[in-house]
């Protein structure tokens, strides 16, 4: 029986988020039945040598031409949409987190089926136009979490939601590493707050300092992590605020780490505080999940899916003051407490967002394309 051969499409392997979460479901794509591909512009980022490495085909050449002006956007087009019919896919999906459609428009050239996944929950202001039209070429749409669905599709029969998931055993809990400890100037005693995040203005981690620094007198044996590169403005802007409030002995910075697990290990509680705009499935929140911490997260769309079981441990976004009540909730639980808690945060995990279920239902979308014939 013929394979089903996907092409995978992202623009680049710089940022390793995205990538990491195609080559996860173009690897574990039943082989009898499916052969992933993989198309980028260029071949530059650390991580392009992983995928280069995984045994699936890597295409790599400018498919993305500008908007404007509209007849050399057509006329390069056409030049892509050849370059696609040499790889002759069944389906190209798209991981490209903007709202470009030009790489639909050679899809449709080319009369190959094309879906992408919906990413993050930008859709307004000068954009709006390229989102409404990239959907519109679009064969198939995967998103992420319902509030997606409601706010810009809610009457679309192109939808399949496809929460994340992730390899639940490769952060489960293993025994501390205390030298990750003596990295962060922690002792022994202190009981850890985390936050592993990209530092960026929509996850709001000056939200969760603020509230730690209300609740710190009372709560001398707790400390707060922030794992993340902070090397940028918004980083900067938030390890100065840390300095402003004098908070250097109680809130600690790791800098990119690629063995966020060793960290999740040391701590109780995870808080993504992140701000209204929301996200798309946060892949952190799972692997605290999967770590068996108790999680807290703001509101926002995302999030809300991923704790709609545990209603009791969301925020609002942007409320200091409703993040420290449920920060003082946790904090004052034993251990032993925090860690039953956990578990059930495991369990759910293991029941709703493991990287098997994600591939199963992609699998499902693919072959639902090529039945319905649309």
């Amino acid at each position: 029986m013929k394979k089903i051969k996907i092409l995978y499409t992202i623009p680049n392997f710089d940022t390793a988020g995205s990538g990491k979460a195609l080559l996860n479901i173009a690897l574990g794509l039943n082989k009898e039945l499916f052969e992933p591909h993989i198309l980028c512009l260029h071949s530059k980022g650390e991580f392009f040598k992983t995928i280069q490495n995984s045994g699936i085909p890597v295409h790599v050449f400018d498919y993305i031409p500008k908007e404007r002006p509209i007849f050399k956007m057509l006329i390069n087009c056409f030049s892509v949409s050849k370059k696609l019919k040499k790889i002759n896919p069944d389906i190209i999906h798209s991981f490209h987190y903007g709202s470009n459609y030009t790489e639909a428009i050679s899809a449709k050239m080319a009369n190959i089926k094309w879906v992408f996944t919906k990413k993050n929950m930008s859709w307004g202001g000068s954009s709006s136009n390229s989102w409404k039209l990239r959907s519109f070429l679009a064969n198939k749409i995967a998103v992420q979490n319902t509030d997606m669905i409601q706010q810009f599709y809610p009457k679309s029969k192109k939808i399949s939601l496809i929460p994340r998931g992730v390899n639940v055993q490769n952060f489960s809990y293993s025994i501390s590493n205390n030298q990750i400890r003596n990295e962060m100037k922690t002792s022994l005693d202190k009981r850890i707050i985390i936050c592993v995040a990209n530092f960026v203005p929509v996850k709001g981690i000056e939200l969760l300092i603020n509230a730690f620094e209300k609740l710190q007198d009372k709560n001398p044996e707790w400390v707060v992590w922030l794992v993340g590169d902070n090397n940028n403005e918004y980083g900067q802007m938030v390890t100065q605020l840390v300095k402003q409030k004098e908070l250097q002995n109680s809130i600690f910075f790791s800098g990119k780490k690629m063995n966020v697990v060793d960290y999740l290990n040391q701590a109780e509680i995870f808080v993504l505080p992140t701000l209204e705009k929301g996200e798309g499935t946060p892949v952190a929140i799972l692997e605290a999940m999967s770590n068996g911490k108790v999680v807290i997260g703001s509101s926002v769309p995302g999030i809300k899916d991923q704790l709609k079981t545990f209603p009791d441990h969301l925020f609002e976004a942007g409320n200091v003051i409703d993040l420290e009540k449920k920060l003082a909730l946790f904090m004052n639980n034993s251990k032993d407490e925090n860690n039953k808690i956990g578990l059930a945060f495991k369990n759910l995990a293991l029941a709703e967002f493991t990287i098997e279920k994600e591939i199963e239902n992609h699998e499902k979308l693919y072959h639902s394309l090529l039945k319905n014939g649309k």
